[in-house]
């Protein structure tokens, strides 16, 4: 069944921080408060676009929830409500902030139909966090995660890469904490500069350098193969693409692509394939041309983006002919290869290839420590 959100994007509402990556402040200042009445106008208008049996949630975005007036709380998650009670949608989702988060607040959200929690982590490194302006320490997360899922909701936890004083050794680390705290779904954005932000102004005088779109694929990619074999979902890699992002005017440096999970994706299944195939130039008698057999769904993301999957493959490695095959008999994030006029064929499934990277040592992941 699929899942769609019905998404209510409340702006910078709430918060009493001002983190310095964020705009919110600024593009608030610039909008009315969203009226709760004007809520069922928009859950109709997207209704109309939703096709019979999808699994539907109404998601409040963009503000801290749970850190606004109780009040106007209230009336969102009313406005919202008959939706809930016919059965229309199948609950109510939200973001806050992990210093938002008490059991007096998840009680009265329980009662009012809220079924998801995502918190705004960022980051597990109390560093991170100060030089972000964040105005939370990671025990914070640490014990508004395991709140949310003791009072029975979904949990989600954002994460950041990027941010200031932030690397990679740090990246995986907060991973590693999110795995353990069993979130039911993840985020992962990489840090852009936003014009109007402090962040913005740090980048102008030399103070902060943006992460470069590879590096952020490349740990963004390590992240992801780390959530996997913890079996919890990745739900969004890199923002939403939307017509303000893609203005030159709006993000100023930083590894903004409108297609930056894919690009994630793709790398991954770089690396899988090129596991495999050294795998097979070590078997004697195997030789010849070489097909990589792939999920159908899966094949934009073996050959990559103008075929710079298959070009890197070929170069490395001293490959031709090398071609990408659909096959329904693959699963999803699967590679296979086969030798044709030989029997021979070789596999390699993502969970095979992640244990891999572990005991090269190239993911930080100790499945007794989690």
């Amino acid at each position: 069944m699929r899942h769609i959100n019905i998404p209510i994007f409340i702006p910078h509402v709430g918060c009493p921080f001002t983190c310095i990556f964020c705009n919110q402040r600024q593009i608030a200042s610039q909008l009315e408060p969203l009226s709760p009445s004007s809520i069922p106008e928009m859950v109709e208008r997207y209704l109309s676009t939703i096709a019979p049996g999808s699994e539907i949630e109404i998601a409040f975005f963009g503000g801290s929830f749970t850190m606004m007036d109780v009040s106007l709380q209230e009336a969102y998650l009313e406005a919202a409500r008959p939706y809930l009670r016919q059965g229309i949608v199948s609950g109510l989702r939200l973001s806050t902030r992990p210093d938002g988060i008490d059991a007096a607040t998840l009680k009265r959200l329980k009662k009012r139909g809220v079924t998801v929690i995502e918190l705004g982590v960022q980051s597990f490194d109390d560093q991170v966090l100060a030089a972000a302006g964040r105005g939370t320490v990671a025990a914070q997360a640490v014990d508004s995660s395991r709140l949310v899922k003791e009072y029975g909701f979904k949990l989600g936890i954002q994460l950041m890469i990027g941010l200031p004083h932030d690397e990679r050794a740090k990246d995986l680390y907060s991973t590693l904490v999110a795995i353990r705290l069993k979130p039911d779904m993840v985020r992962i954005y990489p840090t852009l500069v936003i014009a109007g932000t402090v962040l913005a102004d740090h980048w102008q005088q030399g103070c902060y350098r943006e992460l470069p779109l590879h590096e952020a694929i490349t740990t963004a990619a390590q992240m992801l193969l780390m959530f996997q074999y913890g079996g919890i979902p990745v739900i969004r890699l890199g923002l939403q693409p939307s017509q303000e992002l893609q203005s030159e005017q709006t993000v100023l440096a930083g590894p903004y692509h409108p297609a930056f999970g894919e690009l994630v994706q793709q790398y991954i299944f770089m690396l899988q394939a090129k596991e495999l195939l050294h795998a097979a130039q070590s078997q004697p008698g195997l030789h010849g041309p070489i097909n990589i057999l792939v999920n159908p769904r899966d094949v934009s993301r073996m050959v990559g983006q103008q075929r710079s999957n298959l070009k890197a493959l070929k170069q490395e490695l001293g490959l031709e002919p090398l071609k990408v095959r659909p096959s329904a008999e693959v699963a999803l994030d699967e590679i296979a290869m086969e030798f044709p006029g030989q029997i021979k064929k070789l596999t390699l499934k993502r969970g095979e290839f992640i244990r891999s990277m572990i005991d090269k040592g190239l993911l930080p992941y100790d499945a007794a420590q989690l």
